[in-house]
């Protein structure tokens, strides 16, 4: 798949996010925002230190304050070079010293930060033991819609993702699937993945006949059969973003009952995304598609939430199910994938990503919901 490599984010972008993020932090009543590395830290900054190392490493974001990146000294040279290095300073620590201390200058002593998630429990602590009058809130329940509205930009690279799962569902549906194990077309899918320009696959789910019912089967040693509903769920990420889709197909002509819940799930899957639009709630795209089933006597068989957010990482805020009130903003971007579950039998999911305009929904997924015959 060819394609023109999209424009790398620039240092005003990064300055952008993190001015926008410090004032997030101070509507939600927060003195700070402390990053740590992980999804926040690369779409504030666009640095990705090693992925292991027990040293600490925090962005300090503060309204009013420019954002400084508390770093050790070994990996400064590598934070330095990162796309939005110049919009911020960096405050290195050397080992031996203590980084705590370094940090704690940084923040008011009475405080209350939002903090990642992903923070590691020993440097919390060891912010808490420097700053005994500092308190702290997950950055998830404090913003979490810090990252939900994507721009243009951003949009661009997620369409393209949607754009490159489909082209390996097209390509996957040519292969045999009979007499094959779910974890060679698991396999099959990877490759796919990656030859349409995916750095990083996140899951391959292949789970056919009875696997089909359990909704995480991802891929298992099950021989596929002439006579299997197959359901294909899978993603990654590509220039950074996330992709994630689903489609049910059958190993050759199904019954009138596995047609039945196929239609259902097609026409659950279209109401969640009719019910797109500014201002709508989000537990109403899981209204919207889970009265489908539930008229259909099915409801029992729909176990998991209508869909979940999308972009840096492949599962984010904000989450289609009952009792969230969070509206649909334009820029928006998440899941509608409604399932029937029957267990020991089988399954159907039908998934697309959808983004929200400024009169509806888009979907950035857009192959063949109808019954998908395979070999």
């Amino acid at each position: 798949m060819t394609g023109s490599t999209p424009a790398p984010f620039t240092a005003d972008d990064y300055r952008a996010r993190m001015d926008r993020a410090a004032r997030a932090a101070a509507d939600a009543g927060l003195s700070g925002l402390l990053v740590a590395p992980g999804p926040d830290l690369v779409w504030l900054t666009g640095y990705a230190p090693p992925a292991a190392t027990e040293r600490l490493t925090l962005l300090v974001l503060a309204p009013g304050r420019a954002p400084v990146l508390v770093v050790p000294t070994l990996e400064a040279p590598d934070a330095a070079k990162a796309a939005g290095a110049s919009a911020l300073s960096l405050r290195d620590w050397t080992d031996g010293k203590d980084p705590y201390a370094a940090t704690a200058a940084l923040l008011d002593v009475d405080g209350r930060f939002g903090i990642s998630d992903n923070a590691w429990a020993m440097h919390l602590l060891g912010l808490q033991r420097a700053l005994p009058g500092t308190t702290y809130a997950s950055i998830t329940d404090a913003l979490p819609m810090l990252r939900a509205v994507k721009d243009e930009a951003e949009l661009k690279l997620m369409a393209a993702a949607g754009a490159a799962a489909d082209a390996t569902f097209e390509e996957i549906r040519k292969v045999p699937f009979a007499g094959r194990r779910e974890s060679e077309v698991g396999a099959d899918l990877a490759d796919l993945l990656r030859r349409f320009g995916h750095s990083q696959v996140d899951f391959t789910i292949v789970a056919s006949g009875p696997n089909g019912a359990n909704p995480h089967h991802e891929v298992g040693d099950r021989v596929i059969e002439r006579g299997d509903m197959v359901v294909l769920d899978f993603g990654g990420l590509k220039d950074g973003y996330g992709s994630d889709t689903s489609r049910t197909v059958h190993v050759g002509e199904p019954t009138d009952e596995e047609r039945r819940v196929h239609d259902l799930v097609r026409e659950a899957q279209e109401a969640g995304f009719r019910a797109v639009r500014p201002g709508v709630a989000c537990q109403e795209v899981d209204r919207a598609a889970r009265a489908v089933i539930e008229d259909a006597g099915y409801g029992e068989y729909f176990i998991h939430r209508t869909g979940h957010g999308i972009g840096v990482t492949t599962h984010e805020p904000p989450y289609m199910i009952e009792g969230e009130l969070q509206p649909l903003v334009p820029g928006m971007c998440f899941s509608v994938e409604p399932g029937v579950y029957l267990p020991d039998r089988f399954g159907v999911r039908i998934e697309d990503i959808v983004t929200v305009t400024e009169h509806g929904g888009r979907r950035l997924n857009d192959t063949d919901r109808e019954m998908v015959i395979v070999d």
